[in-house]
Order: structure tokens, then sequence, then C-alpha cells
């Protein structure tokens, strides 16, 4: 049975849900530690301390939220996910800190490049942000696009200005 811990980030409250193996889910900010908590327990976590695998997680989560160049690759991950999702996760992860693809990059690099819409879609199911970095993908001509996370676009602009994305880290008049 995974366990899960909640924690306080530079965007705020968020969540981690783990096994002995690896890391099952990130939640990012919610509008209450319930909903955290119920989001990770959709994983069937229950709420314990954090060992040194989760940890470790935390820590470079935390540390990229800060803005410090972090190698998510060492996290042990156990995804229950299509190979077509996947493969999509495999393709964001290697993209690297201050830098974007669009849907259709990632769909193009796959060799399925009619599929940016099935790309959005595995983003939209990822279940561990930030560690596999689905908020560097964006739409065609830049645009944002979704981020299935509380907070949707504005999150994902906050996290690529957090990581130096030139465009996204300008002030707003909002």
């Amino acid at each position: 049975m995974p366990s899960c811990t909640l924690f306080d980030t530079a965007i705020g409250r968020c969540g981690i849900a783990w096994t002995e193996d690896g890391v099952v889910a990130v939640a990012l900010p919610e509008p209450s530690d319930e909903a955290i908590a119920d989001y990770l327990a959709g994983f069937g976590a229950v709420r314990g301390p954090a060992d040194g695998l989760a940890g470790d997680a935390i820590e470079r989560i935390v540390a990229l939220l800060d803005g410090r160049a972090v190698d998510m690759s060492p996290i042990p991950l156990v995804l229950d996910v299509s190979e077509f999702d996947a493969s999509v996760y495999t393709v964001c992860s290697e993209i690297p800190r201050g830098a974007t693809l669009t849907y259709g990059d990632v769909a193009r690099r796959l060799g399925h490049p009619g599929a940016a819409q099935a790309v959005g879609g595995a983003l939209g199911r990822n279940p561990v942000p930030i560690i596999v970095p689905c908020h560097r993908v964006l739409g065609a001509g830049r645009e944002v696009g979704g981020f299935s996370a509380p907070g949707g676009a504005n999150t994902k602009q906050r996290i690529l200005g957090i990581e130096g994305v030139p465009g996204f880290d300008e002030p707003t008049l909002f």
C-alpha cells in the first residue's frame, strides 16, 4: 500500500505518494490539504512519514520549484499507465529545464506526427507532474495549452517562469 505526505513548496502545498519501489503520484497545490490527501488516496495511499525515497523526491521537487536546476531522473517511478503514455512521459523527461516542446513536437518524436491531441491527453493523465515535466510542453505557437493541475494554465506559466523559460517570467498586469 502506498504512503503519502504533504510538503510545502514555493508554489504552495504539494503532496507525494510512494511505495518502496518508487513514486506513484505527485499532487500540485489544491484548495485544501484535504483535497490533496483525497487525490493521493485515489492511488491507494495513506498518510505516513516520508522515508528516504520520498524524502529525496520531495527535496528535488522543492528545489526545482525554488528555481534551482535539479535532475529528476534518479527518482524511481511506479506508474500504471499505457505504453503510449509511458512513451510520452519518456520524451517529456528529456526536455531540459528552461526549454519547451510543443504537443506536435512530442508526437513527431514518437513517430506519430498527427497525435498532438493524444499527447495532450497523456499529459493530462500524468500522475507525477514536476518529476515528469509535462509543464514543459506547449501548444503550437507557444500557447500555454492545458494543464490539469489546480490553477491550470496559471500554475503552468508560474512553473515555466521559475524555470527561466523566456516569455514566462515577466510580470503581468493581472
